[in-house]
């Protein structure tokens, strides 16, 4: 996976080293509707020197169902003593997160970034007898902190990279009741976990296009963990290619598509207090896989008046391949919604 990953970064610099070599007509340009990317893509965009942006984003995901690899499996499949391992296994999991972001721009080559967000889950669960429960977690997510580079701007196309840090500020000790626990909390599974627990680089380059009526980018995401929590787990590394294209119908809208594809190693090591045999949540040997999702958006853009410089983002994305390790739930839709404020 890291030689996939290194192969599409080369990709994405090499498309790049052949737009700098180009005459210079002008520099890309935020100023438009579609200046910014989906907004589900985050660390798309750099500032000019001095400026800030603050942005607020709520995503909804949504997952039930059951896969195993790429095929789509019964709930009884999975449980004993139906030819499954399992006493318990997940049958819906819908997922609620506010993201708050900050931009600071140093010079004209550097911005700067920061993330932090809240989340919460709640999971549905059948047993192996027929009954059923829940369970939720929310909290604070691990802060994200990272520095953007901008290689080259100009005839109308930018490079810029990434580097930063994630910092393990969410919880990995969230716990719940549940039917066997005699009334007491016990530790939940990793997917209801908040946060990684680990301190994990964050490694990334984007490249930029325009022409008066479209744009796109291309974007390469390593999240590579470091270490291991105090859990004795280290969650999967993650590998991703975004890509998208906008159209700007007027100057204060512009409509886009992306395909994102991504890659989670399994989960390496295992939470001593968790019964593998339990859950399929569980058993780290269900983590991890590889994702295709396609969304659809659009952008509105304040360019004067009152509003000036605040952005409206919408987008709706689903799965368009899943192939997941082991067993999990499948993922369905997402609803990304965004604010952002530039000054």
């Amino acid at each position: 996976m890291k030689k996939l990953y290194i192969a599409l970064l080369a990709a994405v610099v090499a498309t790049s080293t052949y737009a700098q070599e180009q005459e210079v007509s002008q520099s890309w340009s935020s100023n438009r509707p579609d200046g910014h990317a989906p907004i589900s893509v985050m660390g798309d965009h750099t500032h000019k020197k001095g400026e800030f942006m603050f942005s607020y984003r709520y995503m909804n995901m949504q997952m039930n169902d059951l896969k195993r690899g790429n095929d789509d499996v019964s709930f009884d499949s999975v449980l004993l003593p139906n030819g499954g391992e399992y006493m318990v296994t997940p049958t819906d999991m819908p997922m609620n997160m506010h993201m708050l972001g900050g931009m600071y721009a140093v010079s004209d080559k550097v911005t700067l970034e920061a993330m932090l967000g809240y989340t919460s889950m709640d999971m549905e669960h059948l047993t192996a007898m027929g009954g059923t429960f829940s369970t939720a977690s929310s909290g604070i997510t691990d802060l994200k902190l990272s520095a953007l580079y901008t290689v080259f701007n100009k005839n109308r196309q930018q490079l810029h990279g990434k580097v930063g840090v994630s910092l393990p500020t969410g919880s990995i000790d969230e716990m719940d009741v549940t039917p066997v626990s005699n009334g007491n909390e016990v530790i939940l599974p990793y997917p209801m976990q908040i946060g990684s627990g680990t301190v994990d680089a964050l490694l990334g380059a984007t490249f930029l296009w325009q022409t008066d009526r479209f744009s796109g980018g291309n974007q390469v995401n390593g999240v590579i963990r470091t270490g291991t929590n105090d859990r004795d787990y280290r969650l999967g590394n993650v590998y991703s290619l975004d890509n998208w294209i906008a159209y700007k119908t007027a100057d204060w809208i512009s409509f886009s598509a992306r395909v994102k594809g991504s890659v989670v190693s399994e989960i390496d090591g295992a939470n001593p207090d968790l019964n593998p045999l339990m859950v399929i949540t569980a058993d780290t040997r269900n983590s991890g896989g590889t994702y295709i999702d396609g969304g659809l958006g659009f952008n509105l853009y304040a360019y004067k008046g009152a509003l000036k410089n605040v952005r409206l983002g919408v987008e709706v994305a689903t799965p368009l391949l899943q192939d997941v390790n082991g067993v999990q739930l499948k993922r369905k839709e997402t609803v990304t919604v965004g604010l952002q404020y530039s000054l």
